[in-house]
């Protein structure tokens, strides 16, 4: 009896202890979902944009983008004064080209060529014309505004059938300020003298055109000018100082900034300033043509200067310079320049001085 009761009270207890196990036991908890974890989306590369070349209508003389209209048409010269005592020009600064030519005694007069005086103040003051300027202006196809001239020029004017405004012998000289074309400054005539005094201003120019000019440019014209970003001739010398002398009473320095990227021009010791903006000219081209310069035999003294023909030079620009090739094949012809292997000469963009000067000009650059 006892052997078969042992068995079964060990069932008993082994069921009692699983009963409690399952009963009291603490269950495993179910961990919460993890979220799966995604990159970020890889950030695109920005690729720097390209800039687009202009392509557009350029300023001839300038290489500067302007519009198709200006670029097409005949552009603006006006004949200017140099005399110490008519200092300071007006309006020199916003020409595109400025020419400096010996005229007679030593002196010179520069030729302002504007491809457009729209937005050009107070301009003079204006003097009389040679006729070595007007081929000048003829390779420009331009309009020429001058104040009296040399009997030489008057008759060369008309043979030559260029357009032109005279302020002495012509109908373009007025009483009162924008009365006309031009008229004579009472304070210049008060302060520098009556010679000295003859004004204009782009509007004064533009409102007395005749309605009849030829106003563009003959289809096919070339400027004969070619340009570029950087002017600065590769293999020059230095060229941070260039210095000019025309004769014993003019000499002009060109001292470049670089930090302005052009050159402040001087002469007469002082800096050559335009008095209608009251700042120091500066341009971003500097030329030199050696031509042959000498007296007529006049009794006045008046020079004539080859500006026909061909010959040497010196091109300054970016602080550098280097020896170029000029050629004028005729008057109604534009100075077209080269290195001195016969490839065409690329300028900076900007304005650009030339000086025409005597074969034997002691011309230096440093």
């Amino acid at each position: 009896m006892r052997g078969t009761m042992l068995p079964a009270l060990c069932l008993i207890v082994l069921l009692c202890l699983t009963a409690c196990s399952v009963g009291t036991g603490a269950s495993t908890p179910t961990p919460a979902p993890v979220p799966p974890q995604t990159s970020p989306p890889p950030i695109a590369a920005t690729a720097t944009p390209t800039p687009t070349p202009y392509n557009g209508p350029i300023n001839p003389l300038s290489g500067m983008p302007t519009d198709a209209e200006t670029a097409a048409q005949r552009p603006v010269s006006v004949m200017l004064n140099n005399l110490k005592q008519a200092l300071p020009q007006l309006g020199q600064s916003q020409a595109d080209i400025i020419y400096e030519v010996v005229a007679e005694g030593g002196i010179t007069r520069m030729l302002g060529v504007f491809q457009s005086v729209e937005d050009v103040g107070m301009i003079g003051s204006i003097r009389s014309a040679r006729s070595y300027y007007i081929e000048l202006v003829m390779g420009h196809d331009a309009l020429f505004i001058h104040a009296g001239g040399s009997e030489d020029a008057y008759a060369d004017l008309g043979k030559w059938e260029v357009d032109h405004f005279d302020a002495v012998r012509g109908p373009y000289l007025g009483k009162t300020p924008e009365s006309n074309m031009m008229w004579r400054d009472d304070d210049r005539r008060r302060e520098n003298g009556y010679e000295h005094s003859v004004v204009a201003t782009g509007t004064s120019i533009l409102d007395h055109l005749p309605s009849d000019l030829r106003r563009e440019h003959e289809e096919g014209y070339d400027a004969g000018l070619s340009f570029c970003d950087d002017g600065t001739p590769v293999g020059g010398s230095p060229a941070s100082v260039v210095t000019v002398p025309f004769s014993n009473y003019k000499t002009g320095v060109f001292t470049y900034d670089d930090d302005r990227k052009a050159y402040r021009v001087e002469e007469y010791g002082a800096a050559y300033v335009d008095g209608d903006t009251g700042e120091q000219v500066t341009v971003t081209n500097v030329i030199v043509v050696y031509t042959r310069c000498r007296y007529t035999g006049d009794s006045l003294g008046h020079m004539d200067v080859e500006v026909v023909g061909a010959g040497d030079g010196w091109f300054a620009c970016g602080g550098q310079g280097i020896p170029i090739h000029w050629s004028k094949s005729d008057r109604e012809s534009p100075m077209v320049y080269t290195t001195q292997d016969g490839t065409p000469l690329s300028l900076g963009r900007g304005h650009t001085y030339v000086n025409i000067v005597p074969l034997d000009a002691a011309v230096t650059m440093e």
